[in-house]
C-alpha cells in the first residue's frame, strides 16, 4: 500500500502555526524540496482550499472566463505556484489549445487534442499533470511518449522548468544512450518519464524490477508521427504494461485513421478538442513558392539566404547526404550552417540543436527528423529545399516558424519535377501560395561562386567517406587477425 503523503487539514494548520521545520518537511517527502517557503505556500493553498466549503446543491463546473477578456492561467484553475512558473517562462496568456484543454484535464477527463504544431501543446498536458502531482504526490506518476529523441529532451526541459519550484524530477529514456545508465535513472523513480516507444519497451522487457503499474497519467504527443514511424507494436506493448485506471491525453497535429484507432483503444470517453481545421497552418505564417530549374537550386538557395541575412533559418532536405553536402557548400560560401539528420550520433544531434538555439549558427540544415515538435525560439524562415514526399510533412516543416503567436515566413522550392507534389500540398492546405519574387539576373551572378563551393563540398565529402572506409577496413582486419593466427598450421621441423 502506497504511503499517504498528505496529512489532514487540521494537522497541516498545526504544523504551519508551530513553524516546526521538521514537521513541515515530512508533509511532502516525495518532492525533496529544500526551500521551506515553497512548502508553506503549497500547504497554505491546500489549507485555504479545504476551508472553502462547496455548496452541496450546486453542480460542479470548470472555471469560466469572460470571452471578451483575455484568459489567464489562474482563470483556468491553475494553482498559484504553477502560474508563477508560467510567468517565469514568459507565458503571459494561455494559447488556444491550453485555454481549451487545461480546464477539461483538471476535471479529470481524458483529452484528445488536435492542434497545429507550435500551439503550446506541451503546456496543455504538462500543467494538469503537475497540478495533479501536487495534490497526490508519487514517483513514476506520468509517462510522455514522443516520436523523436530531440522532442523528448525538449519536453523534459519544459516540464522541469514548470516544476522547478517543487523540484520535479524527469527521466528521458531514448535510443542512442546506454541502457544500464538509463536503468540506474529509472531505479531512482523519477516523477515523470519522457520516452520514445522502442526504448521504453526495451526497459519493460530487460530492466529487472522496472514497471509502471502505479502510473496515473499517459501522454502520447505527436501521435500521428509515432504511428507513422512503425511504433504501433511498441505502443500496444506499452498499453498492456500500464494500468487501465489512468488519465490519458493524446495530442496530434493531424487526425488519421491510425490515430482514431489508437484513440478508441486507449482513451475512455475523451473530450475532443480541435482548435484548427484538419490540415492547416497558423495565421501569422507567410507562405511562398519559388519555381526554379533543378540544376540551379543551390544558386537560388544561396541568393535567398543572402537576401535574408541575419535571420535564423531552417532548410529542409529529403536525404541525409543532401543535408551534409549543402551544409559544407554553405560553409565554403561563408554562411555558418550546421546539419541535423538521423545519421549523426545523439551527441552531435543535440550539439547541432544547441548551437542553433544559442544563435552561434543561424542556418540549420535538417531532414524530417527535426520537423516535428521542436520548439526552437525565433526561427524566422523555413525553406523547403526539397519538397516533401508526403504532403502532411509540409504542415510540420513550416510549423517550425510562426510559433506561439510569432510571425514567420516559409519558401518552398518547386522544380520542373515537383509540380505534382506541390499541387497536392496546395490542395491539402486549401489555398494557392503566392510566388516569391526574385530577380533572375541577380541570382545568376552567384553561379560561379556557388559552383566552386559545390566542388569543394564534394571533395570534403569524398575525403570523409574514404577516411571512414579506411577506419572500417582497419577495424575488420584487426578483428579477423586473431582467428587467422590461431588456426595456422605449425610447421614441421
Amino acid at each position: 500500500m502506497r504511503e499517504k503523503l498528505w496529512m489532514s487539514d487540521s494537522k497541516i494548520r498545526n504544523c504551519l502555526r508551530s513553524g516546526n521545520e521538521k514537521k513541515i518537511k515530512k508533509l511532502i517527502p516525495v518532492f525533496e524540496v529544500t526551500s521551506l517557503p515553497n512548502f508553506r505556500n503549497l500547504l497554505s493553498q491546500k489549507m485555504e482550499k479545504a476551508e472553502a466549503k462547496p455548496d452541496p446543491g450546486k453542480k460542479e463546473s470548470g472555471p469560466k472566463c469572460d470571452e471578451n477578456e483575455q484568459a489567464t492561467f489562474s482563470s483556468l484553475g491553475v494553482v498559484d505556484v504553477l502560474c508563477e512558473a508560467c510567468e517565469l517562462l514568459k507565458w503571459k496568456h494561455p494559447t488556444k489549445i491550453q485555454k481549451e484543454a487545461i480546464p477539461v484535464a483538471l476535471k479529470g477527463k481524458d483529452v484528445i487534442g488536435l492542434a497545429e504544431t507550435g500551439s503550446g501543446k506541451t503546456g496543455a498536458f504538462a500543467i494538469p499533470i503537475l497540478q495533479a502531482l501536487l495534490e497526490n504526490p508519487q514517483r513514476l506518476f506520468g509517462l510522455v511518449l514522443t516520436p523523436t529523441r530531440e522532442l523528448a529532451f525538449q519536453i523534459s526541459e519544459q516540464i522541469e522548468a514548470l516544476g522547478a519550484a517543487i523540484s520535479i524530477k524527469c527521466a528521458v529514456i531514448v535510443g542512442g544512450v546506454d541502457m544500464m545508465t538509463q536503468a540506474l535513472v529509472l531505479a531512482k523513480k523519477p516523477h515523470i518519464v519522457i520516452a520514445t516507444p522502442g526504448r521504453l519497451v526495451d526497459h519493460f522487457e530487460n530492466t529487472k524490477g522496472f514497471n509502471m503499474k502505479a502510473l496515473k497519467y499517459l501522454v502520447m504527443d505527436e501521435a500521428d508521427r509515432i504511428l507513422n514511424m512503425d511504433f504501433t507494436d511498441d505502443i500496444d506493448k506499452i498499453l498492456q504494461a500500464l494500468p487501465r485506471d489512468r488519465k490519458t491525453y493524446l495530442y496530434s497535429a493531424t487526425m488519421t485513421k491510425k490515430v482514431a484507432k489508437l484513440q478508441r483503444a486507449s482513451l475512455k470517453n475523451p473530450v475532443r478538442l480541435e482548435v484548427s481545421t484538419k490540415y492547416t497552418t497558423v495565421d501569422k505564417l507567410q507562405q511562398f513558392y519559388l519555381f526554379i530549374p533543378a540544376r540551379f537550386k543551390d544558386v537560388y538557395l544561396t541568393f535567398a539566404l543572402n537576401e535574408q541575412s541575419g535571420k535564423s533559418c531552417i532548410i529542409f532536405c529529403n536525404t541525409c547526404s543532401n543535408t551534409q553536402r549543402i551544409a559544407l557548400m554553405l560553409r565554403n560560401l561563408g554562411i555558418s550552417a550546421i546539419p541535423l539528420h538521423g545519421q549523426l550520433s545523439q551527441e552531435k544531434r543535440l550539439g547541432s540543436l544547441n548551437k542553433f538555439r544559442s544563435k552561434s549558427n543561424s542556418v540549420l540544415l535538417a531532414t524530417d527528423v527535426a520537423s516535428r515538435g521542436l520548439d526552437i525560439p525565433h526561427v524566422d524562415i523555413v525553406i523547403n529545399f526539397d519538397i516533401p514526399m508526403r504532403s502532411k510533412d509540409y504542415i510540420h516543416r513550416v510549423g517550425r516558424t510562426a510559433r506561439a503567436g510569432r510571425s514567420g515566413k516559409s519558401i518552398t522550392f518547386v522544380t520542373q519535377y515537383d509540380v505534382e507534389l506541390y499541387q497536392r500540398i496546395e490542395h491539402l492546405i486549401g489555398k494557392k501560395l503566392p510566388l516569391f519574387k526574385v530577380e533572375e539576373e541577380e541570382v545568376m551572378l552567384l553561379t560561379e561562386r556557388v559552383s566552386e563551393a559545390q566542388r569543394l563540398a564534394k571533395l570534403e565529402l569524398s575525403e570523409s567517406f574514404n577516411k571512414k572506409r579506411k577506419h572500417k577496413d582497419d577495424e575488420e582486419a584487426e578483428a579477423y587477425s586473431g582467428p587467422k593466427t590461431k588456426f595456422k598450421k605449425k610447421k614441421k621441423h
